[in-house]
């Protein structure tokens, strides 16, 4: 099941949430569906990979455990804050770390997807808990046409 919250009037962020499942292709079309063409495709990328993050490896894809993903755009950023009811998560380097440093050093899949993140997204913050991610992606700002000749 999917509940939809989006962004009510007066209010500037929206709500998805949704039993952990992989079919994400709905919710991913809901999430980027304000976003401009041009950083959709990357986008979508990235946030795949953060709801599969929240639902295979946070909730242990256990339908009976939500994910919640909060959005807006603010001020030229768009927000994605992802949550998940699992045990939490510790990232292995800090703020200012490398996102390279997530890579391990064999061959592995682990830690790619938290390099994909840092290269795709502005700013990759995590809770303390671990259980809650927040994204952001400046835009552009669009220029006004000016009236004046």
């Amino acid at each position: 099941m999917i509940t939809i919250s989006l962004r009510p009037l007066g209010r500037s962020w929206g709500t998805i949430s949704f039993a952990s499942t992989l079919y994400l292709c709905p919710i991913l079309d809901l999430l980027l569906a304000d976003v401009p063409t041009n950083l959709q495709a990357e986008l979508r990328l990235g946030l795949q990979e953060a709801l599969v993050n929240a639902a295979k490896h946070g909730n242990n894809l256990d339908p009976g455990k939500l994910v919640v993903v909060r959005f807006s755009l603010i001020d030229n950023q768009y927000w994605w804050i992802i949550s998940d009811q699992g045990s939490g998560f510790t990232p292995t380097c800090d703020a200012d770390c490398d996102p390279t440093d997530y890579l391990p050093p064999d061959e592995s899949e682990n830690g790619r997807g938290m390099t994909l993140l840092h290269q795709i997204f502005d700013q990759v913050q995590w809770n303390r808990k671990g259980t809650e991610l927040r994204l952001c992606k400046q835009i552009e700002a669009r220029r006004l046409l000016s009236l004046r000749r």
